[in-house]
């Protein structure tokens, strides 16, 4: 019996520079993907897969993340008064429970590795998920869910995966596989940003990680890796060189990569298309231009 996976960690301190400069005033994390914010998707995912605790890492500037997990008494007001009750509920849907959001701050960009480790006393002593709001998932049964269910099954590291073509593994952490049974990958290595002759495979890591608390001791060495910043994938080596087992899920549905703008235009098009209200206009509208 493994257990259960009751919090999870929110890195959301970075400065968005690729975004610039519609994030100079704005985090990343609240773009709109059609009429959700990017950080909405992920928390919604977590609650899906029964996370009870919410740690954001924030940074200077981000003060409206916290605001838009808050209640608007103004903003609520005024929608009663003018009898919209159906969007007050649908503003409350996405609301954690009150005492079920904790936030912390990381006072220096110094690598995802510290972002996580910032919310050390906040996570304690049991395993926790991390989830990165650059990566939008969306898949019928949310990932997360479907990482709760392979963690239940083989317990120790789990982490998302995908597939790319070799040349694109110096971009990510990438796992030295030992097996591979086309969904669950075991593996006995994380090497981090390595060049497409020497990766040991292609299956890299995406932003959703449970992991287990040992790896605060790893992380608390601040030792720098690949960019000069302290690196997760770092620590997650240092896991499996302690014996703990580590497995990638290639989850089933689709990515969306929200920290590049590519990917972020994709995404808006994607869920746009499958709105139920804007998605036959939007078909209209693009056809237009193709």
């Amino acid at each position: 019996m493994h257990q259960r996976i009751r919090k999870a960690v929110f890195p959301v301190a970075g400065l968005g520079t690729r975004f610039l400069p519609a994030t100079k005033a704005m985090p990343k994390e609240m773009l709109p993907i059609v009429d959700k914010p990017l950080i909405q998707y992920a928390v919604e995912e977590a609650k899906a897969a029964g996370i009870e605790q919410f740690f954001f890492v924030t940074s200077r500037g981000k003060g409206v993340i916290d605001d838009h997990f808050d209640h608007a008494f103004e903003l609520e007001t005024t929608l009663r008064e003018r009898g919209r009750t159906d969007l007050i509920d649908e503003l409350e849907t996405h609301l954690p429970e009150p005492g079920q959001i904790a936030y912390t701050r990381q006072q220096r960009p110094l690598g995802l590795g510290h972002a996580v480790w910032c919310a050390r006393s906040l996570v304690g002593n049991e395993p926790f998920a991390v989830l990165l709001a650059d990566d939008l998932m969306v898949c019928d049964k949310p990932c997360l869910s479907q990482m709760v269910e392979a963690y239940e099954e083989v317990g120790g590291n789990i982490v998302a995966i995908v597939d790319v073509p070799r040349e694109h593994t110096r971009r990510y952490g990438v796992l030295d596989v030992v097996s591979d049974d086309g969904r669950l990958v075991r593996a006995r290595g994380v090497i981090e940003k390595p060049e497409p002759a020497t990766a040991p495979s292609t299956s890299i890591i995406i932003g959703r990680y449970i992991i287990q608390p040992q790896i605060f001791a790893h992380l608390a060495c601040g030792k720098a890796g690949s960019g000069g910043e302290i690196q997760l994938t770092d620590a997650l080596e240092q896991l499996i060189r302690d014996g703990q087992a580590f497995h990638g899920l290639r989850f089933c549905g689709r990515r969306y990569d929200c920290g590049d703008k590519l990917g972020f235009l994709e995404a808006t098009i994607a869920l746009g298309l499958a709105h139920p209200e804007l998605g036959p206009g939007l078909r209209q509208i693009l056809s237009s231009y193709l």
